[in-house]
């Protein structure tokens, strides 16, 4: 693990920033792919996990929830309109014939979800943001006191800095107003379920205008 913050690690990928999970104190956020399964749980074993937690109800970020749930017994909470697509393994497909034939494959294992979360809650020191675009439900958490931002799939760090593509995005317009309120946050340091993590508060208000 690479600790980044002071109690936030980035669980190391496969590979390096593709597909991220982060420790948070004792909180898992996200999860991967099913594949990840082992590599997340290498990284997590003989440490104290109290809760695990989903951004937002895409493969590939609970693609490995339900193997960390059952292997730690600890509780899985995600966005409140995201619960059932997670506890149903059916995430809401983007508008069009791709995601709606993407919805179509193989999808992880589907786990209870003992907590919806909502605007204003708490989690590891962190607030909790409705940030709905990507997925109905899709949540951001946010550290006022030193600015750090776990921001999910809102944007995307890849290669570049851009928001998530639309043909894997719900409601690309709500997604756009989830940029712009996070980036008016003026994060010190954004942690992207895709990408590098970012340490200039100015970059995310760029890219939105």
């Amino acid at each position: 693990m690479r600790l980044l913050a002071p109690g936030v690690h980035q669980l190391l990928g496969r590979p390096p920033h593709m597909m991220n999970a982060y420790l948070v104190e004792d909180v898992l956020v996200d999860a991967g792919t099913p594949a990840a399964a082992k590599r997340i749980t290498r990284q997590l074993d003989g440490r104290a996990l109290a809760a695990h937690v989903v951004t937002h109800a895409h493969p590939d970020h609970f693609g490995s929830s339900h193997a960390v749930c059952e292997r730690y017994d600890v509780p899985l909470w995600t966005g409140r309109r995201d619960a059932e697509a997670i506890e149903t393994a059916s995430p809401v497909p983007a508008p069009g014939l791709l995601p709606s034939l993407l919805a179509k494959m193989k999808m992880p294992d589907p786990h209870p979800v003992a907590r919806g979360l909502r605007e204003g809650d708490e989690v590891a020191g962190f607030t909790v943001l409705d940030a709905p675009g990507h997925s109905p439900g899709h949540i951001a958490l946010w550290r006022d006191h030193d600015g750090v931002l776990l921001c999910g799939d809102v944007f995307f760090n890849v290669l570049r800095l851009s928001g998530p593509p639309r043909f894997l995005t719900h409601d690309a317009e709500r997604n756009r107003e989830s940029m712009r309120r996070l980036a008016e946050l003026r994060p010190k340091l954004v942690l992207f379920g895709h990408g590098r993590p970012l340490r200039d508060p100015d970059r995310l208000k760029r890219l939105v205008g």
